[in-house]
Protein backbone atom coordinates (compact mmCIF):
# COMPACT_ATOMS: atom_id res chain seq x y z
CA UNK A 1 0.00 0.00 0.00
CA UNK A 2 1.50 3.39 -0.95
CA UNK A 3 2.24 5.47 2.12
CA UNK A 4 0.94 8.65 0.52
CA UNK A 5 -2.85 8.37 0.62
CA UNK A 6 -3.25 11.49 -1.47
CA UNK A 7 -1.26 9.89 -4.26
CA UNK A 8 -3.52 6.85 -4.00
CA UNK A 9 -6.59 9.04 -4.42
CA UNK A 10 -5.08 10.81 -7.43
CA UNK A 11 -4.21 7.56 -9.20
CA UNK A 12 -7.61 5.98 -8.55
CA UNK A 13 -9.17 8.08 -11.31
CA UNK A 14 -6.58 6.95 -13.85
CA UNK A 15 -7.04 3.31 -12.89
CA UNK A 16 -10.79 3.68 -13.26
CA UNK A 17 -10.43 5.21 -16.74
CA UNK A 18 -8.10 2.39 -17.81
CA UNK A 19 -10.53 -0.26 -16.58
CA UNK A 20 -13.47 1.38 -18.36
CA UNK A 21 -11.44 1.65 -21.56
CA UNK A 22 -10.64 -2.07 -21.44
CA UNK A 23 -14.33 -2.87 -20.90
CA UNK A 24 -15.35 -0.85 -23.98
CA UNK A 25 -12.77 -2.67 -26.11
CA UNK A 26 -13.80 -6.13 -24.91
CA UNK A 27 -16.37 -8.58 -26.21
CA UNK A 28 -18.84 -7.32 -23.58
CA UNK A 29 -18.28 -3.69 -24.68
CA UNK A 30 -21.28 -3.24 -27.06
CA UNK A 31 -23.75 -4.73 -24.57
CA UNK A 32 -22.23 -2.64 -21.77
CA UNK A 33 -22.66 0.56 -23.83
CA UNK A 34 -26.30 -0.29 -24.64
CA UNK A 35 -27.05 -0.98 -20.98
CA UNK A 36 -25.30 2.24 -19.90
CA UNK A 37 -27.39 4.29 -22.34
CA UNK A 38 -30.58 2.74 -20.98
CA UNK A 39 -29.39 3.56 -17.45
CA UNK A 40 -28.90 7.21 -18.41
CA UNK A 41 -32.42 7.27 -19.86
CA UNK A 42 -33.72 5.87 -16.57
CA UNK A 43 -31.80 8.51 -14.59
CA UNK A 44 -33.36 11.27 -16.67
CA UNK A 45 -36.79 9.67 -16.32
CA UNK A 46 -36.53 9.27 -12.54
CA UNK A 47 -35.28 12.84 -12.05
CA UNK A 48 -38.03 14.19 -14.29
CA UNK A 49 -40.60 12.32 -12.23
CA UNK A 50 -39.03 13.68 -9.02
CA UNK A 51 -39.32 17.27 -10.24
CA UNK A 52 -42.96 16.71 -11.21
CA UNK A 53 -43.49 15.03 -7.86
CA UNK A 54 -42.23 18.13 -6.02
CA UNK A 55 -44.89 20.30 -7.70
CA UNK A 56 -47.64 17.69 -7.25
CA UNK A 57 -46.68 17.43 -3.59
CA UNK A 58 -46.82 21.21 -3.24
CA UNK A 59 -50.30 21.38 -4.76
CA UNK A 60 -51.42 18.38 -2.72
CA UNK A 61 -50.45 20.08 0.57
CA UNK A 62 -51.95 23.38 -0.59
CA UNK A 63 -55.25 21.62 -1.36
CA UNK A 64 -55.28 20.33 2.22
CA UNK A 65 -54.53 23.83 3.53
CA UNK A 66 -57.36 25.34 1.42
CA UNK A 67 -59.79 22.51 2.32
CA UNK A 68 -60.41 21.99 -1.43
CA UNK A 69 -61.72 18.39 -1.62
CA UNK A 70 -61.90 18.30 -5.44
CA UNK A 71 -58.30 19.50 -5.81
CA UNK A 72 -57.26 17.13 -3.03
CA UNK A 73 -58.66 14.08 -4.89
CA UNK A 74 -57.16 15.24 -8.18
CA UNK A 75 -53.71 15.83 -6.72
CA UNK A 76 -53.88 12.52 -4.81
CA UNK A 77 -54.51 10.72 -8.13
CA UNK A 78 -51.56 12.54 -9.69
CA UNK A 79 -49.46 11.68 -6.65
CA UNK A 80 -50.31 7.95 -6.92
CA UNK A 81 -49.62 7.93 -10.68
CA UNK A 82 -46.20 9.52 -10.17
CA UNK A 83 -45.37 6.98 -7.45
CA UNK A 84 -46.30 4.02 -9.71
CA UNK A 85 -44.23 5.36 -12.62
CA UNK A 86 -41.30 6.10 -10.28
CA UNK A 87 -41.46 2.57 -8.84
CA UNK A 88 -41.41 1.01 -12.33
CA UNK A 89 -38.53 3.24 -13.45
CA UNK A 90 -36.56 2.46 -10.26
CA UNK A 91 -37.05 -1.30 -10.77
CA UNK A 92 -35.72 -1.12 -14.35
CA UNK A 93 -32.86 1.08 -13.12
CA UNK A 94 -31.80 -1.52 -10.51
CA UNK A 95 -32.11 -4.36 -13.03
CA UNK A 96 -29.91 -2.64 -15.62
CA UNK A 97 -27.39 -1.57 -12.98
CA UNK A 98 -26.99 -5.21 -11.94
CA UNK A 99 -26.77 -6.33 -15.58
CA UNK A 100 -24.02 -3.82 -16.33
CA UNK A 101 -22.19 -4.92 -13.17
CA UNK A 102 -22.14 -8.60 -14.14
CA UNK A 103 -21.00 -7.78 -17.69
CA UNK A 104 -18.07 -5.79 -16.34
CA UNK A 105 -17.26 -8.34 -13.67
CA UNK A 106 -17.20 -11.13 -16.27
CA UNK A 107 -14.83 -9.16 -18.51
CA UNK A 108 -12.47 -8.00 -15.76
CA UNK A 109 -12.41 -11.34 -13.90
CA UNK A 110 -11.60 -13.31 -17.03
CA UNK A 111 -8.94 -10.80 -18.16
CA UNK A 112 -7.15 -11.09 -14.81
CA UNK A 113 -7.65 -14.87 -14.64
CA UNK A 114 -6.29 -15.40 -18.14
CA UNK A 115 -3.26 -13.22 -17.42
CA UNK A 116 -2.75 -14.94 -14.05
CA UNK A 117 -2.70 -18.41 -15.62
CA UNK A 118 -0.61 -17.48 -18.68
CA UNK A 119 3.14 -18.07 -18.88
CA UNK A 120 3.34 -19.55 -15.36
CA UNK A 121 2.48 -16.14 -13.86
CA UNK A 122 0.63 -17.80 -10.95
CA UNK A 123 3.77 -19.76 -10.12
CA UNK A 124 6.04 -16.74 -10.42
CA UNK A 125 3.89 -14.58 -8.15
CA UNK A 126 3.57 -17.38 -5.60
CA UNK A 127 7.29 -18.18 -5.56
CA UNK A 128 8.45 -14.54 -5.51
CA UNK A 129 9.67 -13.28 -2.15
CA UNK A 130 7.78 -10.02 -2.70
CA UNK A 131 4.79 -11.63 -4.36
CA UNK A 132 1.28 -10.21 -4.25
CA UNK A 133 -0.70 -11.41 -1.23
CA UNK A 134 -3.96 -13.27 -1.81
CA UNK A 135 -4.30 -12.97 -5.60
CA UNK A 136 -7.30 -15.33 -5.50
CA UNK A 137 -9.25 -12.92 -3.27
CA UNK A 138 -8.33 -9.97 -5.48
CA UNK A 139 -9.57 -11.74 -8.61
CA UNK A 140 -12.86 -12.79 -6.99
CA UNK A 141 -14.03 -10.55 -4.16
CA UNK A 142 -12.10 -7.40 -5.07
CA UNK A 143 -13.23 -7.53 -8.70
CA UNK A 144 -16.84 -7.92 -7.56
CA UNK A 145 -16.53 -4.99 -5.15
CA UNK A 146 -14.70 -2.87 -7.72
CA UNK A 147 -17.22 -3.34 -10.54
CA UNK A 148 -20.38 -2.96 -8.47
CA UNK A 149 -19.04 0.00 -6.48
CA UNK A 150 -17.65 1.77 -9.53
CA UNK A 151 -20.96 1.50 -11.36
CA UNK A 152 -22.78 2.67 -8.24
CA UNK A 153 -20.49 5.71 -7.88
CA UNK A 154 -20.65 6.62 -11.57
CA UNK A 155 -24.43 6.42 -11.51
CA UNK A 156 -24.55 8.41 -8.27
CA UNK A 157 -22.42 11.10 -9.90
CA UNK A 158 -24.57 11.19 -13.04
CA UNK A 159 -27.73 11.13 -11.00
CA UNK A 160 -26.36 13.86 -8.72
CA UNK A 161 -25.46 16.02 -11.71
CA UNK A 162 -28.92 15.65 -13.27
CA UNK A 163 -30.54 16.21 -9.87
CA UNK A 164 -28.48 19.34 -9.25
CA UNK A 165 -29.49 20.74 -12.65
CA UNK A 166 -33.13 19.76 -12.14
CA UNK A 167 -33.63 21.07 -8.61
CA UNK A 168 -31.33 24.11 -8.70
CA UNK A 169 -34.00 25.95 -10.68
CA UNK A 170 -36.75 24.73 -8.36
CA UNK A 171 -34.89 25.85 -5.23
CA UNK A 172 -33.75 29.14 -6.77
CA UNK A 173 -37.33 29.97 -7.74
CA UNK A 174 -38.37 29.42 -4.12
CA UNK A 175 -35.48 31.25 -2.46
CA UNK A 176 -32.07 32.23 -3.91
CA UNK A 177 -30.75 32.49 -0.36
CA UNK A 178 -31.77 28.89 0.37
CA UNK A 179 -29.97 27.76 -2.79
CA UNK A 180 -26.73 29.51 -1.74
CA UNK A 181 -26.99 28.06 1.77
CA UNK A 182 -27.28 24.55 0.25
CA UNK A 183 -24.13 25.04 -1.86
CA UNK A 184 -22.11 26.47 1.06
CA UNK A 185 -23.36 23.76 3.44
CA UNK A 186 -22.33 21.00 1.02
CA UNK A 187 -18.85 22.47 0.36
CA UNK A 188 -18.00 22.88 4.06
CA UNK A 189 -19.39 19.44 4.87
CA UNK A 190 -17.36 17.77 2.10
CA UNK A 191 -14.09 19.37 3.21
CA UNK A 192 -14.60 18.37 6.85
CA UNK A 193 -15.55 14.82 5.83
CA UNK A 194 -12.33 14.42 3.81
CA UNK A 195 -10.28 15.71 6.74
CA UNK A 196 -11.93 13.41 9.30
CA UNK A 197 -12.12 10.30 7.10
CA UNK A 198 -8.77 10.32 5.33
CA UNK A 199 -7.23 7.53 7.53
CA UNK A 200 -9.96 5.14 6.34
CA UNK A 201 -8.18 4.52 3.00
CA UNK A 202 -5.13 2.86 4.54
CA UNK A 203 -7.16 1.09 7.23
CA UNK A 204 -9.56 -0.43 4.70
CA UNK A 205 -6.64 -1.61 2.54
CA UNK A 206 -4.97 -3.31 5.51
CA UNK A 207 -8.24 -4.83 6.71
CA UNK A 208 -8.84 -6.57 3.37
CA UNK A 209 -5.39 -8.17 3.44
CA UNK A 210 -5.64 -9.19 7.10
CA UNK A 211 -9.05 -10.81 6.58
CA UNK A 212 -7.70 -12.69 3.56
CA UNK A 213 -4.61 -13.89 5.46
CA UNK A 214 -6.74 -15.21 8.30
CA UNK A 215 -9.04 -17.02 5.87
CA UNK A 216 -6.07 -18.44 3.94
CA UNK A 217 -4.66 -20.02 7.10
CA UNK A 218 -8.05 -21.57 7.93
CA UNK A 219 -8.22 -23.02 4.40
CA UNK A 220 -4.70 -24.39 4.85
CA UNK A 221 -5.79 -26.20 8.03
CA UNK A 222 -8.80 -27.71 6.23
CA UNK A 223 -6.77 -28.85 3.21
CA UNK A 224 -4.02 -30.36 5.36
CA UNK A 225 -6.17 -31.62 8.23
CA UNK A 226 -4.83 -35.19 8.23
CA UNK A 227 -1.17 -34.16 8.14
CA UNK A 228 -1.68 -31.61 10.91
CA UNK A 229 -3.53 -34.14 13.06
CA UNK A 230 -0.82 -36.77 12.61
CA UNK A 231 1.92 -34.26 13.41
CA UNK A 232 -0.04 -32.80 16.37
CA UNK A 233 0.59 -29.25 15.12
CA UNK A 234 -2.71 -27.80 16.36
CA UNK A 235 -0.93 -25.68 18.97
CA UNK A 236 1.28 -24.02 16.39
CA UNK A 237 -1.73 -23.20 14.20
CA UNK A 238 -3.71 -21.89 17.18
CA UNK A 239 -0.88 -19.46 17.91
CA UNK A 240 -0.63 -18.43 14.26
CA UNK A 241 -4.37 -17.97 13.84
CA UNK A 242 -4.62 -16.05 17.10
CA UNK A 243 -1.93 -13.68 15.84
CA UNK A 244 -3.80 -13.20 12.57
CA UNK A 245 -7.07 -12.62 14.43
CA UNK A 246 -5.50 -10.15 16.87
CA UNK A 247 -3.99 -8.15 13.99
CA UNK A 248 -7.24 -7.85 12.05
CA UNK A 249 -9.31 -7.02 15.15
CA UNK A 250 -6.83 -4.34 16.22
CA UNK A 251 -6.97 -2.77 12.76
CA UNK A 252 -10.76 -3.08 12.79
CA UNK A 253 -10.96 -1.33 16.18
CA UNK A 254 -8.99 1.56 14.70
CA UNK A 255 -11.27 1.48 11.66
CA UNK A 256 -14.48 1.73 13.68
CA UNK A 257 -13.03 4.53 15.84
CA UNK A 258 -12.40 6.63 12.75
CA UNK A 259 -15.87 5.71 11.47
CA UNK A 260 -17.34 6.74 14.83
CA UNK A 261 -15.72 10.18 14.68
CA UNK A 262 -16.81 10.57 11.08
CA UNK A 263 -20.31 9.42 12.03
CA UNK A 264 -20.61 12.18 14.67
CA UNK A 265 -20.21 14.75 11.93
CA UNK A 266 -22.14 13.08 9.08
CA UNK A 267 -25.16 12.23 11.26
CA UNK A 268 -25.39 15.79 12.51
CA UNK A 269 -24.89 17.04 8.96
CA UNK A 270 -27.83 14.93 7.74
CA UNK A 271 -30.14 15.89 10.62
CA UNK A 272 -29.67 19.63 10.07
CA UNK A 273 -30.75 19.21 6.43
CA UNK A 274 -34.34 18.75 7.71
CA UNK A 275 -34.20 21.91 9.85
CA UNK A 276 -32.61 24.50 7.55
CA UNK A 277 -35.43 24.89 4.93
CA UNK A 278 -38.23 25.52 7.49
CA UNK A 279 -36.01 28.02 9.32
CA UNK A 280 -35.60 30.06 6.13
CA UNK A 281 -38.97 29.48 4.41
CA UNK A 282 -41.43 29.40 7.35
CA UNK A 283 -41.16 33.18 8.02
CA UNK A 284 -42.20 33.76 4.37
CA UNK A 285 -45.33 31.61 4.93
CA UNK A 286 -46.11 33.36 8.21
CA UNK A 287 -45.87 36.69 6.42
CA UNK A 288 -48.37 35.38 3.83
CA UNK A 289 -45.93 35.56 0.90
CA UNK A 290 -46.11 31.83 -0.01
CA UNK A 291 -48.47 28.88 0.28
CA UNK A 292 -48.00 26.18 2.91
CA UNK A 293 -47.16 23.58 0.23
CA UNK A 294 -44.06 25.60 -0.69
CA UNK A 295 -42.52 24.67 2.68
CA UNK A 296 -42.90 20.98 1.84
CA UNK A 297 -41.58 21.57 -1.68
CA UNK A 298 -38.57 23.55 -0.41
CA UNK A 299 -37.72 20.84 2.14
CA UNK A 300 -37.80 18.15 -0.55
CA UNK A 301 -35.88 20.28 -3.08
CA UNK A 302 -33.27 21.31 -0.48
CA UNK A 303 -32.71 17.71 0.70
CA UNK A 304 -32.53 16.39 -2.87
CA UNK A 305 -30.18 19.10 -4.08
CA UNK A 306 -27.98 18.81 -1.01
CA UNK A 307 -27.85 15.04 -1.51
CA UNK A 308 -26.51 15.67 -5.01
CA UNK A 309 -23.94 18.14 -3.70
CA UNK A 310 -22.96 16.00 -0.70
CA UNK A 311 -21.84 12.73 -2.31
CA UNK A 312 -18.47 12.95 -0.56
CA UNK A 313 -20.16 13.33 2.83
CA UNK A 314 -22.70 10.56 2.35
CA UNK A 315 -20.42 8.12 0.51
CA UNK A 316 -16.98 8.75 2.01
CA UNK A 317 -16.80 5.44 3.87
CA UNK A 318 -17.67 3.59 0.67
CA UNK A 319 -15.23 5.75 -1.30
CA UNK A 320 -12.38 4.90 1.09
CA UNK A 321 -13.11 1.16 0.80
CA UNK A 322 -13.41 1.53 -2.97
CA UNK A 323 -10.00 3.26 -3.16
CA UNK A 324 -8.43 0.39 -1.21
CA UNK A 325 -10.00 -2.21 -3.52
CA UNK A 326 -8.87 -0.28 -6.61
CA UNK A 327 -5.31 -0.12 -5.28
CA UNK A 328 -5.27 -3.87 -4.55
CA UNK A 329 -6.47 -4.72 -8.04
CA UNK A 330 -3.98 -2.37 -9.63
CA UNK A 331 -1.18 -3.89 -7.55
CA UNK A 332 -2.14 -7.34 -8.85
CA UNK A 333 -2.43 -6.11 -12.43
CA UNK A 334 0.95 -4.35 -12.22
CA UNK A 335 2.59 -7.45 -10.74
CA UNK A 336 1.18 -9.69 -13.48
CA UNK A 337 2.34 -7.25 -16.15
CA UNK A 338 5.78 -6.98 -14.56
CA UNK A 339 6.29 -10.73 -14.34
CA UNK A 340 5.04 -11.30 -17.88
CA UNK A 341 7.45 -8.65 -19.15
CA UNK A 342 10.32 -10.06 -17.09
CA UNK A 343 11.98 -13.21 -18.36
CA UNK A 344 11.83 -15.54 -15.38
CA UNK A 345 14.36 -18.06 -16.59
CA UNK A 346 17.54 -16.50 -17.95
CA UNK A 347 18.25 -19.75 -19.78
CA UNK A 348 17.55 -19.42 -23.49
CA UNK A 349 15.22 -22.19 -24.69
CA UNK A 350 14.65 -23.52 -28.18
CA UNK A 351 12.38 -26.26 -29.41
CA UNK A 352 13.98 -29.35 -30.84
CA UNK A 353 11.85 -32.44 -31.49
CA UNK A 354 14.52 -35.15 -31.23
CA UNK A 355 16.70 -34.41 -28.22
CA UNK A 356 17.21 -32.53 -24.97
CA UNK A 357 20.46 -30.61 -24.96
CA UNK A 358 22.03 -28.49 -22.20
CA UNK A 359 24.59 -26.00 -23.53
CA UNK A 360 26.77 -24.22 -20.96
CA UNK A 361 23.95 -24.32 -18.41
CA UNK A 362 24.81 -22.86 -15.01
CA UNK A 363 22.17 -22.89 -12.27
CA UNK A 364 22.33 -20.94 -9.02
CA UNK A 365 20.26 -20.89 -5.84
CA UNK A 366 17.28 -18.53 -5.67
CA UNK A 367 19.32 -15.93 -3.76
CA UNK A 368 22.24 -16.41 -6.22
CA UNK A 369 24.61 -17.12 -3.34
CA UNK A 370 25.66 -20.61 -4.51
CA UNK A 371 26.21 -22.45 -7.76
CA UNK A 372 24.14 -25.63 -7.94
CA UNK A 373 25.25 -26.81 -11.39
CA UNK A 374 28.15 -25.30 -13.33
CA UNK A 375 28.54 -25.27 -17.12
CA UNK A 376 26.45 -28.35 -17.90
CA UNK A 377 26.92 -29.66 -21.46
CA UNK A 378 24.92 -32.82 -22.06
CA UNK A 379 22.76 -34.13 -24.90
CA UNK A 380 20.04 -36.80 -24.54
CA UNK A 381 18.72 -38.20 -27.79
CA UNK A 382 15.16 -39.31 -28.42
CA UNK A 383 14.36 -42.68 -26.86
CA UNK A 384 17.34 -42.61 -24.47
CA UNK A 385 17.21 -42.86 -20.70
CA UNK A 386 19.38 -40.99 -18.22
CA UNK A 387 19.64 -41.19 -14.45
CA UNK A 388 20.51 -37.96 -12.62
CA UNK A 389 21.91 -38.57 -9.12
CA UNK A 390 23.59 -36.66 -6.32
CA UNK A 391 23.66 -36.45 -2.55
CA UNK A 392 22.00 -33.03 -2.55
CA UNK A 393 18.45 -32.78 -3.89
CA UNK A 394 18.63 -29.01 -4.56
CA UNK A 395 20.67 -29.20 -7.82
CA UNK A 396 18.47 -31.97 -9.20
CA UNK A 397 15.26 -30.11 -8.37
CA UNK A 398 16.70 -26.95 -9.93
CA UNK A 399 17.64 -28.79 -13.14
CA UNK A 400 14.20 -30.42 -13.27
CA UNK A 401 12.48 -27.03 -12.94
CA UNK A 402 14.88 -25.21 -15.27
CA UNK A 403 14.13 -27.76 -18.00
CA UNK A 404 10.43 -27.01 -17.49
CA UNK A 405 11.17 -23.26 -17.68
CA UNK A 406 10.27 -22.28 -14.12
CA UNK A 407 13.66 -21.69 -12.50
CA UNK A 408 14.89 -18.12 -12.30
CA UNK A 409 18.59 -18.01 -11.47
CA UNK A 410 20.33 -19.68 -14.39
CA UNK A 411 22.19 -19.04 -17.61
CA UNK A 412 23.00 -20.98 -20.76
CA UNK A 413 20.77 -22.64 -23.31
CA UNK A 414 18.38 -25.60 -23.31
CA UNK A 415 17.07 -27.25 -26.47
CA UNK A 416 14.11 -29.55 -25.90
CA UNK A 417 10.79 -30.60 -27.45
CA UNK A 418 7.80 -28.29 -27.04
CA UNK A 419 6.10 -28.39 -23.66
CA UNK A 420 3.21 -30.24 -25.32
CA UNK A 421 5.59 -33.07 -26.19
CA UNK A 422 7.50 -33.36 -22.91
CA UNK A 423 5.88 -34.29 -19.60
CA UNK A 424 7.20 -33.54 -16.12
CA UNK A 425 6.18 -35.71 -13.16
CA UNK A 426 7.17 -34.05 -9.82
CA UNK A 427 7.85 -36.00 -6.66
CA UNK A 428 4.40 -35.17 -5.33
CA UNK A 429 1.98 -35.81 -8.18
CA UNK A 430 -0.92 -33.50 -8.91
CA UNK A 431 -4.31 -34.64 -10.17
CA UNK A 432 -6.54 -31.73 -11.22
CA UNK A 433 -10.30 -31.68 -10.52
CA UNK A 434 -12.40 -33.61 -13.03
CA UNK A 435 -13.22 -37.15 -14.02
CA UNK A 436 -10.55 -39.84 -14.19
CA UNK A 437 -10.92 -39.90 -17.97
CA UNK A 438 -10.08 -36.18 -18.18
CA UNK A 439 -7.09 -36.67 -15.88
CA UNK A 440 -5.61 -39.51 -17.92
CA UNK A 441 -6.09 -38.03 -21.40
CA UNK A 442 -4.87 -34.90 -23.11
CA UNK A 443 -7.46 -32.24 -23.81
CA UNK A 444 -9.37 -33.09 -26.98
CA UNK A 445 -8.41 -36.78 -26.87
CA UNK A 446 -11.35 -37.92 -24.74
CA UNK A 447 -13.42 -39.02 -27.75
CA UNK A 448 -10.44 -40.36 -29.71
CA UNK A 449 -8.80 -42.71 -27.21
CA UNK A 450 -10.71 -45.97 -26.79
CA UNK A 451 -11.59 -47.32 -23.37
CA UNK A 452 -9.83 -50.62 -24.18
CA UNK A 453 -6.54 -48.76 -24.62
CA UNK A 454 -7.02 -46.94 -21.32
CA UNK A 455 -7.94 -50.13 -19.49
CA UNK A 456 -4.87 -51.92 -20.89
CA UNK A 457 -2.56 -49.23 -19.50
CA UNK A 458 -4.32 -49.29 -16.13
CA UNK A 459 -3.98 -53.08 -15.91
CA UNK A 460 -0.33 -52.80 -16.85
CA UNK A 461 0.19 -50.54 -13.82
CA UNK A 462 -2.03 -52.66 -11.53
CA UNK A 463 -4.55 -49.81 -11.25
CA UNK A 464 -7.69 -51.63 -12.40
CA UNK A 465 -8.81 -52.35 -8.82
CA UNK A 466 -8.13 -48.74 -7.83
CA UNK A 467 -10.29 -47.47 -10.70
CA UNK A 468 -13.10 -49.86 -9.75
CA UNK A 469 -12.91 -48.68 -6.12
CA UNK A 470 -13.36 -45.01 -6.97
CA UNK A 471 -16.26 -45.64 -9.36
CA UNK A 472 -14.82 -46.05 -12.85
CA UNK A 473 -13.49 -43.83 -15.61
CA UNK A 474 -16.14 -41.16 -15.25
CA UNK A 475 -15.77 -40.79 -11.49
CA UNK A 476 -14.92 -37.36 -10.09
CA UNK A 477 -13.80 -37.45 -6.46
CA UNK A 478 -11.45 -35.67 -4.11
CA UNK A 479 -8.28 -37.32 -5.37
CA UNK A 480 -6.09 -36.27 -2.42
CA UNK A 481 -8.35 -37.98 0.10
CA UNK A 482 -9.45 -40.93 -2.07
CA UNK A 483 -6.07 -42.09 -3.39
CA UNK A 484 -2.69 -42.80 -1.87
CA UNK A 485 0.39 -40.95 -3.09
CA UNK A 486 1.49 -44.14 -4.85
CA UNK A 487 -1.83 -44.45 -6.69
CA UNK A 488 -1.73 -40.80 -7.71
CA UNK A 489 1.81 -41.28 -8.96
CA UNK A 490 0.87 -44.34 -11.00
CA UNK A 491 -2.12 -42.54 -12.54
CA UNK A 492 0.25 -39.75 -13.57
CA UNK A 493 2.51 -42.36 -15.17
CA UNK A 494 -0.53 -43.86 -16.92
CA UNK A 495 -1.09 -40.45 -18.49
CA UNK A 496 2.47 -40.57 -19.86
CA UNK A 497 1.79 -43.92 -21.54
CA UNK A 498 -1.45 -42.62 -23.07
CA UNK A 499 -0.01 -39.24 -24.13
CA UNK A 500 3.14 -40.78 -25.68
CA UNK A 501 5.38 -37.70 -25.36
CA UNK A 502 8.89 -37.56 -26.76
CA UNK A 503 10.41 -37.25 -23.28
CA UNK A 504 9.27 -37.79 -19.70
CA UNK A 505 11.10 -36.27 -16.72
CA UNK A 506 10.47 -38.05 -13.38
CA UNK A 507 11.54 -36.47 -10.08
CA UNK A 508 12.34 -39.09 -7.40
CA UNK A 509 9.61 -41.58 -8.43
CA UNK A 510 10.95 -44.15 -5.95
CA UNK A 511 9.72 -42.00 -3.07
CA UNK A 512 6.17 -43.30 -3.63
CA UNK A 513 6.60 -46.28 -5.98
CA UNK A 514 8.93 -49.22 -5.23
CA UNK A 515 12.12 -49.25 -7.29
CA UNK A 516 11.41 -52.63 -8.94
CA UNK A 517 8.07 -51.30 -10.17
CA UNK A 518 9.73 -48.05 -11.32
CA UNK A 519 12.26 -50.13 -13.25
CA UNK A 520 9.48 -52.04 -15.04
CA UNK A 521 7.77 -48.77 -15.89
CA UNK A 522 11.02 -47.35 -17.28
CA UNK A 523 11.51 -50.48 -19.38
CA UNK A 524 8.03 -50.00 -20.85
CA UNK A 525 8.61 -46.30 -21.53
CA UNK A 526 11.85 -47.13 -23.33
CA UNK A 527 10.11 -49.86 -25.31
CA UNK A 528 7.53 -47.28 -26.41
CA UNK A 529 10.29 -44.95 -27.62
CA UNK A 530 9.79 -42.38 -24.86
CA UNK A 531 13.00 -40.80 -23.63
CA UNK A 532 13.24 -40.72 -19.85
CA UNK A 533 15.25 -38.66 -17.39
CA UNK A 534 14.99 -39.84 -13.79
CA UNK A 535 16.16 -37.70 -10.85
CA UNK A 536 17.03 -39.89 -7.86
CA UNK A 537 19.14 -40.07 -4.72
CA UNK A 538 21.12 -42.99 -6.15
CA UNK A 539 20.90 -45.99 -8.43
CA UNK A 540 19.57 -49.37 -7.42
CA UNK A 541 17.13 -49.52 -10.35
CA UNK A 542 16.99 -52.72 -12.38
CA UNK A 543 16.43 -50.65 -15.50
CA UNK A 544 19.58 -50.20 -17.58
CA UNK A 545 20.06 -46.47 -18.15
CA UNK A 546 21.98 -45.22 -21.15
CA UNK A 547 23.92 -42.90 -18.90
CA UNK A 548 24.20 -41.52 -15.38
CA UNK A 549 24.71 -37.85 -14.59
CA UNK A 550 26.10 -37.32 -11.10
CA UNK A 551 25.91 -33.79 -9.68
CA UNK A 552 28.40 -33.13 -6.91
CA UNK A 553 28.89 -30.46 -4.29
CA UNK A 554 29.80 -27.05 -5.64
CA UNK A 555 28.11 -27.58 -8.99
CA UNK A 556 30.63 -30.05 -10.43
CA UNK A 557 29.22 -32.95 -12.41
CA UNK A 558 30.29 -36.07 -14.22
CA UNK A 559 28.53 -37.99 -17.01
CA UNK A 560 28.96 -41.74 -17.25
CA UNK A 561 27.52 -42.73 -20.63
CA UNK A 562 26.75 -46.37 -21.43
CA UNK A 563 25.58 -45.70 -24.99
CA UNK A 564 25.91 -42.99 -27.60
CA UNK A 565 22.34 -41.82 -27.12
CA UNK A 566 23.56 -39.63 -24.25
CA UNK A 567 26.78 -37.71 -24.66
CA UNK A 568 29.05 -35.07 -23.16
CA UNK A 569 29.03 -32.24 -25.70
CA UNK A 570 32.58 -31.08 -24.89
CA UNK A 571 34.22 -34.50 -24.71
CA UNK A 572 36.12 -35.10 -27.97
CA UNK A 573 36.12 -38.85 -27.35
CA UNK A 574 32.32 -38.91 -27.27
CA UNK A 575 31.38 -36.31 -29.87
CA UNK A 576 31.05 -38.81 -32.67
CA UNK A 577 28.90 -41.26 -30.73
CA UNK A 578 25.29 -41.51 -31.84
CA UNK A 579 22.30 -43.78 -31.39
Amino acid sequence: MPTDSRQTIRTTGKRLRDALSQLLKSEQGPRAVTTAILLIVMILTINGLNVINSYVGRDFMSAIENRDLHAFHQQALFYASIFVMSAIAAAFYSFMEGKLGILWRQQLTWRLTEAYLSEHTYYRLNSATNGVANPDQRITEDVRAFTTTTISFVLLFLNGTVTALSFSGVLWSISPRLFLVAVLYAVVGSLLTIYLGRPLIGLNYNQLDMEANFRADLIHVRENSETIALAHREGRFKTRLQGRLNALTQNFHHLIRVNRNLGFFTNGYNYFIQLIPPLLIAPMFIAGNIEFGVITQSTMAFATLLGAFSLIVTQFQSISAFTAVTTRLQTLSDAIHQWRETKLCAIATEESPNFVRYENVTIRTADESQILIEDLNVEILRGASMLCTGDDDAPKVALFRATAGIWGCASGKILRPSLDDILFLPERPYLPPGTLRHILLRSGMESVTKDDEIQAVLRQLDLDKTVARIGGMDASVDWDSSLSISEMHLLSIARIFLARPTFAFLDRPESSVPKPQVSRILDELTANGIGTVVFSQGNGFQHKFDSELEIMTGGKWVLRPQAGSVRHLNDPDLKDLSC
